[in-house]
């Protein structure tokens, strides 16, 4: 069994609607060979996995993938790939369980699918399942190369939950991501460990554990400083113990002594209850702490000590919202085995594990839980009596192996007055203060206790998993805070506008005119494009950015209030979609290009591929009626309501769509031109004449017609008033600035150029009906390329497409020619131009790009129109503004059916008996017939 491809998608696939990692795998002799006839498998992998056993698999209940395994005959070893990924994330701590194994259409080769929430655990997971498969089957079976010497299943399986644990998020920040989950908040990590932004663009709030980017700087320093806390608190009246600050053990004894014992020793500015011992009760003990505080800070500070059980009161947004009494660690006896032997036990709880990777922390023999045995006379070998504690810790910190009881419905008012207070006292948004008192449901007026410290940063792990009494969903009233549920507008869900579009072609010219609109609007708006990001207006990242990599840049923007999504084909095969979700989506069509590249061969296969933007649309998918493919696509998507674009005011299905009520922009004919019309609720409303926007040169380019009826119903459906879209649409052009290679029109030459980077047959198609439409008084040129990675037919089509159009075709290579021969393409696109009817002389092979380019310009006459097909936009529109007519080269000029237009420059100068003469074999000088001497 060979892994021969992985692909890691970060959003919405083909495959899932969130993050999957897919497999490409090879069996190879396990075809052969599925688990129920191979001796002893089963035994085997339940044995080492016996969590797979809960695996409902397609039956859907407990123990059916158990039945898979072992009813006729079994299941692939491709589908059991996928359960024990899943179940080898799941003793991680992960919370997945989606899977799905399909063959790949190839004998022996399948698709296994998995979901994720760490990119790196799954994949050291799959690495993992695959070797412990070969475990368990015979020698003649196992793939070389992929058992390494040695291998223990056991100790693997440790490792890969050490390495989840220093990757995942912990129980805190996990909270706060649940609750954002359910509030519907977007989320996603900015590095490694945990710092996590909610919300995008400008309503985004940051957290980091349980610091959020609200928290106060000055507050979080007041915090760490305990001697400060102490003060500030004692100042206003709230009960806290007195304090000593000591630089060396005999100041900690002094100080001891004059506070009285018994005291407690800590470090100034440690937290985790690190370093800290309390009740001490002599000089000698008071010594042997400083010692261990010092570890920890280079302050430490000895105070009186508090008898009573320690609390931890979570205040948020100045309310207390949850109380935990802490009961540090301990093991209780039976009578019969020792202290170690009863650690030994206790930490066989699945519930503890190390740090923070559990609910509960694993009990530690050190010499702090050496201190607390000796204090009753005990040692890890003591056999304590039954139903004795033998106590091992002197705080109740959980990550010290304490434990925890949700209290919080029964703290006394005067308790919960108190740690508000100390919140506000201190000035943090999430604070934790620790209070010990005799009896949380007593006031602390009435049986005494105090403050012995605040938190900032506090853990929510006793809150959210406590060791007895409810949780508490303490993270919601974090995101409630964040994200107030009484805020209007976007802003309470953190969510900016999203629009995302896709199609074969107009995608980036319909982003802009998008983006545009919204920026008529007054907004700054985050756009991704082929050729780069750019946030209010501005290109920040060069390059093709339309995957979930520019995605994420636009909504982490702070700047950015409307995210505008060009979503091309690559990246969704690539990574998937960048977000979750989309406000409004739309296909534009569905036309042939990239078809026989991975795994999309026919045009329903390219559907279903572009089908997922507007199966993730919230409120509003927008779909071409007049493309069969993207009809279809109704049936697909959740999106509240569905608008349709089409250019034909009696489509039927349009018609009844408007008659009930539906969303539809239509281009309707008029006296005066032609209309695009929204319709919606009912009503319809004219909203521009086409030959009034300018990117469709008077109502000629009918596919940026097309384009500007997305574009404004996209804009329509989030909320833009009809005459900003208007006011958008009259300001928007095809320049080169505004939109760099879709239909980049340079007039300031004797002679018109077209720049356009169309690449498929319908992009050609496109333009050429545009030229036609153009009036063009002298002959028509054309510089045509293919990108080699198209198939040959689609260059054919290409062909047969211009010939008609045009009196003379340059055919040119891209740069990167994708695999393709030199000239390889060029020679496919010239025998195409000829079967389509050209001749030979109509026909000129220049392969470099800029070289044909410069020979279209220089060989172009007065009245001539040139449509340069490029790949290179940048570089070409480069050489087109900057071109300078000069001598051309003898017989540089291509043969035509019809002589070059007559042009003013060329006019026939007599100088004693010679005349100046150019023609297709450059300039010359010809002796005149009457002036023979």
């Amino acid at each position: 069994m060979q892994i021969l491809e992985r692909r890691v998608y970060v959003g919405p696939s083909l495959y899932a609607h969130f993050p999957v990692i897919r497999l490409l795998v090879d069996l190879g002799p396990l075809e052969e060979h599925p688990s129920g006839k191979i001796p002893g498998f089963v035994e085997g992998l339940l044995a080492a996995l016996p969590g797979l056993e809960k695996h409902g698999c397609s039956y859907g209940c407990h123990g059916g993938f158990v039945r898979r395994l072992t009813e006729e005959g079994g299941t692939w070893m491709g589908h059991v790939l996928e359960h024990v990924a899943i179940e080898l994330q799941v003793m991680t701590g992960a919370q997945v369980s989606f899977g799905k194994t399909r063959g790949s259409g190839k004998p022996g080769q399948y698709h296994v699918v998995f979901e994720y929430e760490e990119e790196n655990v799954g994949l050291e997971a799959v690495d993992l399942a695959s070797s412990l498969l070969q475990t368990l089957l015979p020698e003649k079976l196992r793939t070389p190369g992929v058992l390494k010497e040695g291998f223990d299943a056991k100790a693997e399986i440790r490792s890969l939950i050490d390495y989840a644990q220093k990757r995942q998020l912990g129980p805190s920040t996990a909270s706060l991501v649940r609750a954002a989950e359910a509030r519907g908040i977007p989320w996603f990590r900015l590095n490694s460990r945990s710092l996590i932004q909610l919300g995008h663009g400008k309503f985004q709030k940051r957290i980091q554990a349980t610091i959020t980017s609200e928290t106060s700087h000055i507050g979080v320093e007041l915090a760490s400083d305990k001697e400060e806390t102490n003060r500030l608190l004692g100042d206003l009246g709230l009960p806290v113990p007195r304090q000593r600050w000591v630089r060396s053990e005999n100041d900690a004894v002094r100080a001891a002594e004059k506070l009285g014992y018994p005291v407690v020793v800590k470090p100034l500015d440690a937290n985790h209850g690190r370093g800290v011992t309390t009740d001490l009760r002599d000089a000698e003990a008071v010594k042997v702490a400083f010692t261990k505080a010092r570890e920890h800070s280079r302050s430490v500070i000895v105070e009186t000590f508090l008898a009573g059980y320690d609390h931890r009161m979570l205040v948020v947004g100045g309310t207390l919202v949850a109380v935990a009494k802490r009961v540090p660690g301990h093991v209780v006896g039976d009578g019969k085995s020792t202290v170690k032997e009863l650690v030994e036990k206790v930490n066989q709880d699945p519930r503890r594990g190390f740090g923070h990777e559990n609910v509960l922390t694993r009990l530690e023999l050190d010499h702090e839980a050496e201190r607390m045995l000796a204090r009753k006379s005990m040692t890890a070998d003591s056999v304590p009596k039954e139903g004795e504690e033998a106590p091992l810790r002197g705080t109740g910190n959980l990550s010290t192996g304490g434990t925890a009881i949700d209290l919080t419905d029964a703290v006394h008012p005067d308790n919960r007055d108190m740690a508000e207070r100390a919140a506000r006292a201190i000035g943090l948004d999430v604070i934790g203060v620790d209070f010990i008192t005799p009896d949380i449901t007593q006031s602390y007026r009435d049986v005494g206790g105090g403050i012995c410290e605040v938190n900032a940063a506090p853990g929510f792990r006793m809150h959210v998993a406590p060791t007895e009494g409810k949780p508490r969903d303490v993270g919601a009233h974090v995101i409630d805070m964040l994200f107030p549920k009484s805020a209007t507008g976007p802003g309470g869900s953190g969510r900016i506008p999203v629009a995302a579009l896709t199609g074969t072609n107009g995608k980036t010219t319909t982003a802009r005119m998008l983006a545009h609109i919204h920026k008529m609007n007054g907004s700054t708006v985050g756009l991704t494009t082929t050729d780069g990001v750019y946030v209010d207006g501005n290109r920040t990242v060069q390059g093709d950015m339309t995957g979930p990599t520019a995605t994420r840049m636009v909504l982490s923007d702070p700047m950015v209030d409307v995210a505008v999504l060009e979503t091309a084909r690559g990246g969704l095969l690539r990574a998937g979609m960048g977000v979750r979700h989309c406000d409004v989506s739309a296909v534009l069509n569905v036309s042939e290009d990239h078809l026989g590249l991975h795994g999309i061969d026919t045009l329903e296969q390219l559907a279903q591929l572009k089908r997922i933007v507007v199966e993730v649309a919230r409120e509003v998918a927008v779909l071409n009626a007049d493309d069969p493919l993207c009809l279809r696509m109704a049936d697909h998507t959740q999106a509240g309501r569905i608008g349709y674009v089409t250019m034909n005011p009696r489509h039927e299905l349009v018609r009844q769509h408007i008659r009930a009520g539906g969303l539809a922009m239509v281009c309707e004919d008029g006296i005066n031109g032609q209309m695009i019309t929204l319709y919606d609720k009912g009503g319809h409303q004219p909203l521009l004449w086409t030959h009034l926007i300018p990117a469709t040169l008077e109502g000629k380019a009918t596919h940026n017609v097309q384009n500007a009826m997305f574009a404004a119903l996209m804009a329509h459906a989030q909320g833009i008033k009809a005459d900003t879209i208007r006011q958008g649409l009259r300001t928007f052009d095809t320049s080169y600035f505004q939109a760099p290679g879709r239909l980049n029109v340079f007039d300031q030459l004797p002679f018109k150029v077209i720049l356009d980077y169309g690449h498929n047959p319908a992009a050609v198609a496109a333009m050429c009906a545009l030229v036609q439409k153009l009036e063009v008084t002298g002959k028509r040129t054309l510089v045509l390329g293919a990108p080699g990675d198209r198939r040959n037919e689609d260059m054919e089509a290409m062909c047969r497409i211009v010939a008609p159009v045009f009196d003379h075709v340059i055919v040119r290579e891209d740069d990167d020619r994708r695999g393709r021969a030199p000239l390889e393409v060029a020679k496919i696109l010239e025998q195409g131009l000829l079967a389509a009817g050209l001749r030979e002389r109509q026909i000129e092979v220049i392969p470099e790009e800029d070289k044909s380019l410069d020979h279209a310009l220089r060989t172009a006459q007065r009245g001539d129109l040139v449509l340069v097909l490029a790949d290179k936009i940048n570089r070409g529109w480069k050489q087109i503004t900057k071109f300078q007519k000069e001598p051309p080269e003898p017989a540089a000029r291509a043969k035509s059916d019809r002589p070059p237009a007559p042009r003013a420059t060329d006019a026939a100068v007599t100088l004693v008996g010679f005349t100046v003469v150019r023609d297709e074999r450059g300039v010359r000088l010809a002796r005149d017939e009457a002036h023979e001497d």
